[in-house]
């Protein structure tokens, strides 16, 4: 059994099938550049057909691209009945693409052959290996695509194994077992793939969606089973309910099965290309999938915190850095000393959890969390407060005063800014209009900032959240405004709490700014010093 799985990547053709997913034809063109980067051997960049001129252009401008370690393959199904394979409109314009490899699929269940394609089983059978030898006439590598194929064989298993045996005979170079409507559940897919790797005389490859919730299980059992390739998407986008996951099956393949799909190298760049992905398609990131999910390595509850930074096997199953993440330790009501110990490692080397450094901070956390506020998802906050305690810390402005001021008029609302801050003994008096109160606070402070601040210039706000957590006191409840700013390279998290939603929104975002010029070394240095720390702590 061999060592090596190919990766097919279907993200551009099967991924943007998924509800909320749409890609351009710029879009389409970084993609595929990532994917080859990443060490992904066959790139599906869609089906070419008259009627869908965005992928038709795609692979025009595909075959000027120089790829290192992929091969961009177009897709559709096989012919007409009514057709012979050279007068075939759909197989002709595959060859068009211009591709070295095609991927055609084809009907395997006969519940398909007759209501779909509305023609005969023999017929079928006829226009799979028809199909596949034409193809390969024309020069290409042929993977054929059994659609169905665990629901066909569940119908009638003689039949669908001779579908296989058709493209088989017709040239395909490997016959991918698909699993399309998703419904096959893990047990019963292993012995289908037990009978027919007996029948077959080439490779096999797994193909599964995740109807059931084991789309990647399925596709791990078929290479423990011997499947030599496995199609997926990255980040799972699909239809209904999305394809197998790539960001799971590749680390699970090469980190728990040993088989070599992308390389240690490039496994490492990972969640880099799962973020730069859901960034892409305008989604959120799933913060909570296996491997390159944001709350992966993500360890919040006391005990399990102790445990991890004595020895991290303890809570993880893998080292996070391997795909690119990195551990993270959350801070709430549930911390220990060994969590903000080991938040402040990067400060104070070696702080042990019952000095009296770690119990103030840790005392003090608590309060705040009593008061609203919420750590574990505001990590440049924590690191904001953790330097003014440590003594490490200057505020890059004083704030004087602001207020933000809201006109109706017969054209709509109007919403101004004016911010009076005071930098490096300079006085900025600013005044901004926005689309609402926080984005004209934003512009305001900007307009004084970043003239000291240039960095500040690359940070912006991507996304705005506020909750009422004490409804119980009505128009006077208390808020917590969580923001989310990012400068293009990293994101972080800040939080403010208040009554006032405006106040509160006003800490998160001057927690944002601040994070960023302590990330730049620009208002503070990196280390602690030890003495003057503890001394501010005493």
């Amino acid at each position: 059994m061999s060592n090596r799985v190919q990766i097919y990547d279907s993200t551009l053709r099967d991924g943007a099938q998924a509800e909320g997913i749409s890609f351009s034809l710029d879009d389409k063109l970084m993609i595929v550049e990532r994917l080859d980067d990443l060490g992904v051997h066959y790139i599906e960049g869609g089906w070419p057909n008259p009627t869908n001129p965005k992928d038709l252009e795609f692979f025009l401008r595909a075959r000027d691209m120089d790829f290192q370690n992929a091969k961009v393959t177009a897709f559709g199904s096989t012919r007409k009945a009514s057709n012979p394979p050279e007068a075939d409109a759909i197989l002709n314009t595959l060859l068009q693409a211009g591709t070295e490899v095609v991927t055609l699929f084809g009907k395997s269940w006969g519940h398909h052959v007759t209501h779909v394609l509305r023609t005969t089983p023999e017929e079928n059978l006829q226009l799979i290996q028809d199909s596949v030898a034409y193809i390969r006439a024309n020069g290409r590598e042929v993977i054929y695509d059994a659609e169905h194929f665990f629901d066909g064989y569940k119908a009638d298993a003689e039949y669908a194994v001779n579908t296989l045996l058709a493209a088989q005979k017709g040239g395909a170079g490997i016959l991918v077992l698909c699993d399309t409507n998703g419904g096959t559940l893990p047990l019963e897919l292993h012995d289908i793939i037990a009978h027919v790797r007996e029948r077959i005389a080439i490779p096999f490859g797994i193909h599964t969606h995740n109807d059931t919730g084991v789309g990647v299980a399925n596709s791990i059992i078929a290479v423990e089973m011997g499947a030599t390739q496995v199609q997926g998407t990255f980040n799972g986008y699909g239809e209904r309910c999305g394809n197998a996951n790539l960001c799971s099956i590749v680390p699970s393949l090469e980190l728990k099965l040993g088989k070599h799909c992308i390389g240690p190298e490039n496994l490492q760049k990972l969640m880099d290309f799962s973020r730069f992905l859901s960034e892409t398609a305008n989604v959120f990131h799933d913060h909570r999938q296996p491997y390159v999910g944001e709350s992966a390595f993500a360890h919040k509850g006391g005990v399990h915190i102790d445990a991890m930074v004595k020895q991290p096997a303890t809570y993880e199953h893998c080292a996070p850095q391997r795909v690119g993440n990195e551990r993270r330790f959350l801070l709430s009501e549930q911390s220990g000393g060994a969590t903000i110990a080991a938040k402040l490692e990067h400060l104070l080397p070696d702080l042990d959890k019952r000095h009296p450094t770690v119990q103030r901070l840790l005392r003090q956390i608590k309060q705040l969390e009593h008061e609203g506020y919420v750590f574990e998802g505001a990590e440049a906050s924590f690191e904001v407060l953790a330097r003014k305690a440590l003594g490490t810390y200057h505020d890059p402005f004083r704030l004087i005063g602001f207020r933000t001021i809201n006109r109706k008029t017969a054209q709509g609302t109007e919403v101004e800014a004016i911010v009076k801050i005071e930098v490096e003994g300079r006085v900025y008096h600013t005044v901004a209009e926005g689309d609402g109160p926080v984005n004209a606070l934003d512009a305001a402070l900007r307009q004084a900032l970043e003239t000291v601040y240039p960095a500040l210039k690359k940070v912006h706000l991507t996304d705005y959240k506020v909750r009422v957590f004490s409804g119980h006191d009505g128009t006077a409840a208390r808020v917590r405004v969580l923001i989310e700013s990012s400068d293009g390279k990293r994101a972080w998290n800040t939080v403010g709490v208040s009554e006032n939603i405006i106040e509160a929104s006003w800490t998160a975002l001057v927690d944002s700014f601040s994070y960023k010029l302590l990330k730049d070394g620009i208002i503070a240095a990196e280390k602690a010093d030890r003495p003057k720390a503890e001394k501010a702590l005493a």
